[in-house]
Order: structure tokens, then sequence, then C-alpha cells
């Protein structure tokens, strides 16, 4: 570099205006460099430009008070692809002598490099009710790097039954009443690890945008409606973190996972036979790479596989039993009708009329309805009908809305494992949702995917291509977003962004990024009084029946459970 070079640049890193980046250079956040000659691909407007640039340009004057685009959002969203920029490396911790003490036993199960990766994750907990009290406390005496609470909600004197970390025992456990749910759990939590940072966010998780789950390498939510999980995964996808979803209702539960893609290592004595590589064990697990070693006069394989995962919306409502079930009857009757149920619970939620006081079925119409809607799902899945008893259809019903502390205490241990499995790249992760029914003492897991692609390619560019074209229907499409959610469509107009049919602000074709879009669809529907339609708005061809067993019931066949009392079945 010359002397007047120097001095340019020197002059330059004195001056106070803000820097314009090069159309070539990485941004100030750390995002790759962006190409110019895809500006004319998008929408031609030069408030996107600056974004792209790194300039804090107002197109229009009267534009002024919107806020600016968060360039660590939006770049992810506008890339055709739908792959998140590669983040800047978090700067690992090392393991300290007394922490190698303190977690000794854990060391010796996983090894050191896994006990680095757990002590350095960082961990995002959504509402703290019994159920998270548990997974907290299972995270923190594992030694997370940090956990992150947040929960807008207050302490109420319901909380202090089955959340032991708002009731201290104590005479004066009254006194967290009225204080915010995470910010009275936290200090008993610091008591437990004082190694592990405990923080508090005490907004609602729908104020914040999808840059705000960039921060943490996995997300846990639990004890929310169904859109709000939709929501928060969504944003896990777009950010590429880990999402896992979780409820209890009385004596039943739920957990649910979305890793996108994970791939971990199984160490095991080689057999016989020579592992293939590539090789599909099933149609989410694969294997990717085998490594041998000589250990103690055997062979060891050090075998990586990888799975593949769907979105909670396509989980939760589109996907049907595997094949492993369908074909078999005794596995079919082997399924716990509280699937079916919990499928029903979260549509009868969904349709409830915006604002409703208690989303929870509690008139007679709303238990004429849940049961309409239970029979329905309970077909979906093709299970025998005889398995969606009255009987079973009123325990459910009396559990709703419950919290009964062993069951927090099962599915919040489970839950915690399998983070913990996840972070040590060690153990085979559930794939990807359990269903725990207390009466019974099970808690099944089951493989939930819609029929096409898996993984990445879900949320991708085309990434639809391969769902049926009911599914597709179904789904109502895929919006294709482009903006920090919740920006109105006037706005997005005003700034240049193309606006879809729904009036919901859309990237131009060309780089369009494909998200699923049910919230919006699914507070439009259900008549109770004509059956409980799936939660589509827009036309679509009747779909043909599926093959189903002989003893399947006729279409409108449906338990009937009403004001709490069981009867035979009946036809509608």
């Amino acid at each position: 570099m010359d002397p007047q070079q120097r001095q340019t640049s020197a002059d330059a890193q004195t001056q106070p205006q803000a820097q314009v980046h090069p159309p070539n250079a990485p941004n100030a956040n750390g995002a790759p460099p962006f190409d110019p000659s895809l500006l004319p691909q998008m929408p031609t407007s030069d408030a996107i430009a600056g974004i792209f640039t790194g300039q804090g340009f107002i197109a229009d004057p009267d534009m002024a008070a919107l806020p600016m685009g968060d360039p660590a959002m939006m770049l992810p969203l506008m890339f055709a692809n739908g792959q998140v920029p590669s983040q800047p490396p978090q700067q690992a911790k090392p393991i300290s002598a007394d922490e190698i003490a303190l977690y000794d036993r854990q060391i010796r199960l996983w090894g050191m490099a896994a006990q680095a990766r757990i002590q350095n994750a960082r961990i995002l907990l959504i509402t703290m009710r019994a159920l998270a009290n548990e997974v907290a406390k299972n995270l923190v005496l594992a030694g997370v790097g940090s956990l992150t609470i947040l929960d807008d909600a207050l302490v109420s004197e319901a909380d202090l039954g089955a959340q032991f970390f708002q009731n201290d025992g104590g005479a004066d456990r009254e006194t967290h009443v009225g204080r915010n749910r995470a910010e009275a759990a936290a200090p008993a939590l610091r008591k437990l690890n004082p190694r592990v940072q405990v923080h508090v966010d005490g907004e609602g998780v729908k104020s914040k945008g999808p840059s705000y789950f960039a921060g943490f390498d996995i997300v846990i939510a639990t004890d929310l409606d169904p859109d709000s999980f939709n929501l928060i995964n969504t944003a896990t996808r777009i950010n590429g973190k880990a999402f896992y979803a979780a409820g209890t209702h009385g004596m039943y539960g739920f957990l649910f996972s979305d890793l996108i893609e994970h791939e971990y290592v199984i160490e095991r004595d080689a057999g016989n036979v020579a592992t293939h590589v590539p090789q599909q064990e099933t149609r989410t697990r694969s294997i990717i790479k085998v490594q041998t070693r000589q250990e103690g006069g055997k062979t060891v394989e050090a075998v990586t596989k990888r799975e593949l995962y769907s979105t909670w919306f396509l989980a939760s409502e589109l996907a049907t039993l595997p094949a492993e079930y369908t074909s078999s009857k005794r596995r079919l009757r082997a399924v716990t009708p509280a699937l079916s149920c919990l499928r029903a619970l979260w549509e009868f939620i969904q349709t409830s009329p915006p604002g409703a006081a208690q989303p929870l079925p509690a008139t007679r119409d709303d238990l004429r309805r849940f049961t309409q809607l239970a029979t329905q799902k309970h077909k979906a899945l093709r299970l025998p009908p005889e398995t969606l008893r009255p009987e079973f259809l009123r325990a459910f019903l009396q559990n709703l809305g419950a919290e009964v502390a062993p069951v927090a205490a099962v599915l919040g241990g489970q839950l915690a494992q399998d983070v913990v499995n996840v972070l040590g790249q060690k153990q085979q992760p559930m794939q990807n949702t359990v269903i725990f029914d207390g009466h019974a003492m099970e808690a099944l897991v089951y493989a939930l995917h819609p029929e096409g692609v898996l993984g990445a390619h879900q949320l991708s560019a085309g990434g639809t291509a391969g769902l049926n074209g009911n599914s597709a229907a179904a789904m109502g499409g895929f919006l294709d977003v482009g903006l920090p959610m919740g920006m109105p469509a006037a706005a997005a107009a005003a700034a240049g962004f193309p606006v879809d049919g729904n009036g919901v602000a859309a990237l131009a074709p060309q780089n369009e990024m494909n998200i699923p879009g049910g919230m919006q669809q699914q507070q439009q529907q259900v008549l109770p009084q004509e059956g409980v339609q799936p939660p589509v708005p827009v036309q679509q061809p009747p779909a043909q029946q599926p093959v189903s067993a002989p003893e399947q019931p006729p279409q409108d066949a449906m338990a009937t459970v009403v004001a709490g009392q069981p009867e035979q079945m009946s036809e509608a």
C-alpha cells in the first residue's frame, strides 16, 4: 500500500460518518457479500438496495416513521435458496479443571468434545410452566452455557401447585404471585448451578422477530397455542436452529422436534459385513460416513448418520403415520388415540373465534365439535374406529388445562435428555413426535412426516414440489415472506415490496423463500352445524378416500360425547 493509500485509509477511520460497504465486501453483521447484479431481479427499491449495501437509506421522507429492516433478518429471507448466511463462530469456552471434576460422570459417558458443546450451548426456553420447570432444571444441572427464559405471564395462584420454582415451600410463597413467571423462577435456577448463565426476557414471544432466535442454538417452546408453535418454528427454520415444542394436559402430553437436518455419530463394534456408504436406513435416516479404528484388539466403527425432519405445521396437520404402521392392523390398534385427540384440540384452538375467552372445549356445542374433530383426525390417520372410545374422549377432555407434576417430570426429563443428545451428537435423537398417555403409562414415538421432501428443502425455493396435490391444497400454497413478521402490507407496498393476494408482503419470484402460511387461513373457518372441514379457505377438488380397513365406519360416523356422558357409536 503506497503512502497516499495509507493516508486515505487513516482519514476514513477518523471520520464519524456511516460507512457504505462495497457491493463485493462482507456486510457489517458478518453476512456474505451481495452481488449487485441480482438487484434487477428483485423490486428496484432504493430502500432494498440500501439494506444490502449497509446504508440506512430512506427512499421517501414520508416513510421516515417506518422502522428499517434489520439486515441480520432481511438477508436470510431474501436469499433464493432459503439458507441462512453463516453466523460468526462463537468463541468456545474451554473446560476448566473444576468443571472436569464437577461433570466427571457426564464426561465419562459422552466425552470431552460433547461436554464442551453442551457447556457452550445457548438455549431459549419459552413459557415457564410446570413442564418448562422440569426442562430448565435438567438443562441447568447438565451445565449448558446459557439459558434464556422468555415469558410475559405473571405468576398466579394456580402456578404454585405444580411449578416448584414458583413455590419455595416457605410461608411467603404467595409473594411470587403477581411477579413475572420467568423472573420469579430465575433465582432458584441460578442456585442449582451458578456456572450456567440464566437470563430473563419478560416480553411476549409474538413481539420477537425472526432475528431474535438467531442468537440461540436450540429453541424450546412449551404450552403454547399451535399458531405460536408454527410462528416460532418458521423463525427457527429461517435461522437454521433446532426447535422443540411440548405441552401437557393433565395425564396427557406431547413432544415434537424439528432439527431440520441433524448429524450424529454412533460408535459400535464392526460386524462381519462392511457398512456401505451412503446407505438409506429409513426414510428420514441415512448413513453418510464410516470411520474405523482398532481398539483393544477389536475394530470399532464410528458411523455418522443424518436425520431429516419436518416442520411443526406439516407434522401436526398434514403428516400421516409411516408405512410400517399403516401396513399392520396390529400396529394401528396399538396407536394411542391421544394422538387423534391432540390433533383435534390443536385444530379446535386454531378455528375458535378470534378473542375467544375460553380456547378449550367448555360448552355442549364445543364438546360436540371437538368430538367431530377427533373422529375426523382418527379416520385421517386410518386408525381403527373402535380405539377411539367415548370413555377415552371424556377422560381426555377432563384433563385439558391441568398440570400434573409427575407427567411434567417424565416429559421434561425426556425432552431435556434429547436436547443433551443433540448437543453432544453422540446419540440418536427422537424422530419426531412423542405422545404420552399417563393412564396407559406409555410414551410412544411416531415419525410423522408428509409425503415429499424432508429436511432443509421444505423451506427452500421449490421445496413444495414433492408434496402431493392434497397437501399443497391443504396448506393453501406457501406464503412468500420477505419482510419482518407483522409488517403491514401497506408499508410493504410503500417500501417497494410486492404484496401477494393475501395481503402479505412477498419477495419477487426470483428470490422467493417459501414458508407455510397456515395461520392466516385457519382463522377463517369452521361451521360446526355443517361439519368441520380441513383448515383451508381455498377451493379444492374433493380428496379421494384413502384405502382403509374394512371395519372402518361410514364417512359421518363418530363417537359421541355430550356434557361429559359417554355414549355408543352413533350415526350423525
